[in-house]
């Protein structure tokens, strides 16, 4: 039988937020259990400086949460296809290059992932974006040869990719009982992605898929470019974003931005940086902000207020507001972000995501009446304006929620046992 025995293979689902690992048995959930009974080991890493050694996914989060001495790393994806893959960053007092970070957090994955299954992986399908890079072929084509470069020094002699909204549609195609064109959404941490794929049970045991994928596009917006917006538009302001200068301009905005995206913010903690703060804060009219900046600086809180942000856009898909508590920065300050203020704030990236998704369509030369299911999945998927606006374009299709940290892991187990066996 060809699939009375496991497979050899497995797939690791690098998540900009969380990350899993499948691995087809037959009649056995394919996704490996990676932290504490769970299938997923959120994309973290902190280096624990008291202890001087690294922590990944919610003990990291823990440990950092808890005020342990350290450096947490969040959105270690979002290195792929920026100009900092080449650099060193410092840590524990060493350089250490971003390359190895990746590699450190990957060959955790993978030695969990071994540990659980009882045996070693020495082949893998990685998932990976449609594009890492927007509009720029040679980058991106750069992007996916460092991750098979990373995943290869880790010990993996056999490396091959799959598109992740591919993956995910093979994962729900082992559950339906008849041919349908479906639109996968794929709404991850620092991508969307699409594709428009014909599926049906019969198509299942076909190794080679390629005339089944009509078309496939992407853009690289995702939930931590969210968590910026709500940031800028509903925190940041508390802390000098859009203050005036006394020559009536307005103050310059890089540590803001710098401070509202996970992989840059301990850049603001840099001596330049400060100093560059510092020569500003006698020419803003209102130094309010500015000083609470400086606070949020000193105590080393750039991660503790994304990590606020982030949970309160999680908490905006089922209510309408949430008061952050600020009085770690300064007494009795808060903010009440709502749902309309976020929506507002990711205006312009849904209407990218809705261009993609046009675009996709006009690709595949299929009319919008022709698409039978929409198929959501990725963490950022449960966003209701993002749902809503994908779903106004596709009015008569039905639409169906996958396991938004799943689906992607599953499917590519799925594909791992056809390449590898």
């Amino acid at each position: 039988m060809k699939n009375a025995s496991p497979a050899r293979a497995c797939g690791i689902d690098f998540g900009t937020s969380n990350s899993t690992v499948g691995w087809h048995r037959p009649g056995v959930e394919s996704l490996i259990e990676l932290e504490d009974g769970k299938i997923t080991l959120p994309s973290v890493v902190f280096f624990n400086i008291e202890e001087r050694r690294p922590v990944y996914g919610r003990l990291a989060l823990h440990e950092y949460l808890e005020g342990y001495e350290g450096r947490l790393m969040r959105s270690l994806k979002s290195l792929l296809g920026s100009k900092l893959i080449k650099h060193d960053t410092s840590v524990l007092g060493t350089a250490l290059p971003f390359k190895d970070l990746l590699g450190m957090f990957i060959g955790e994955l993978k030695k969990r992932a071994e540990a659980n299954a009882g045996r070693a992986f020495d082949e893998v399908v990685l998932g990976r974006p449609v594009h890492f890079v927007d509009d720029d072929q040679a980058a991106d084509q750069e992007a996916e040869d460092t991750l098979a470069e990373v995943a290869k020094k880790i010990g993996f002699k056999e490396v091959s990719f799959q598109y992740e909204p591919i993956a995910a549609a093979f994962d729900y195609e082992s559950t339906i009982e008849r041919e349908e064109l479906v639109l996968i959404v794929d709404i991850g941490g620092g991508t969307s992605d699409f594709s428009l794929v014909r599926l049906s049970p019969e198509r299942r045991a076909v190794d080679d898929r390629h005339a089944d994928i009509l078309a496939t596009g992407g853009v690289h917006i995702g939930g931590t470019d969210f968590d910026k917006q709500l940031s800028l538009q509903g925190v940041m302001p508390l802390f000098g974003y859009g203050s005036r200068m006394k020559s009536g301009a307005f103050m310059p905005t890089s540590h803001h931005i710098n401070l509202a995206t996970w992989h840059t913010i301990n850049s603001v903690y840099s001596q330049k940086s400060k100093l560059a703060l510092g020569s500003m804060r006698y020419d803003i009219e209102d130094t309010d902000g500015i000083d609470r900046l400086f606070k949020l600086i000193e105590q080393r809180a750039g991660h503790w207020l994304a990590m606020e942000v982030e949970e309160t856009k999680i908490q905006l898909t089922h209510a309408d507001s949430r008061l952050v508590p600020l009085d770690r920065i300064e007494p009795g300050l808060s903010v009440e972000l709502t749902r309309a203020l976020f929506e507002g704030s990711i205006d312009n990236q849904l209407e990218r995501v809705r261009g993609s998704v046009n675009q996709l369509l006009a690709d595949a030369d299929v009319r919008v009446s022709q698409v039978d299911t929409v198929f959501f999945t990725g963490g950022s998927s449960g966003i209701p304006a993002l749902r809503q606006s994908v779903s106004a374009m596709l009015p008569n299709a039905r639409h169906v929620e996958g396991n938004i940290f799943g689906s992607i892991g599953s499917g590519l187990a799925i594909e791992a046992r056809k390449r590898y066996g």
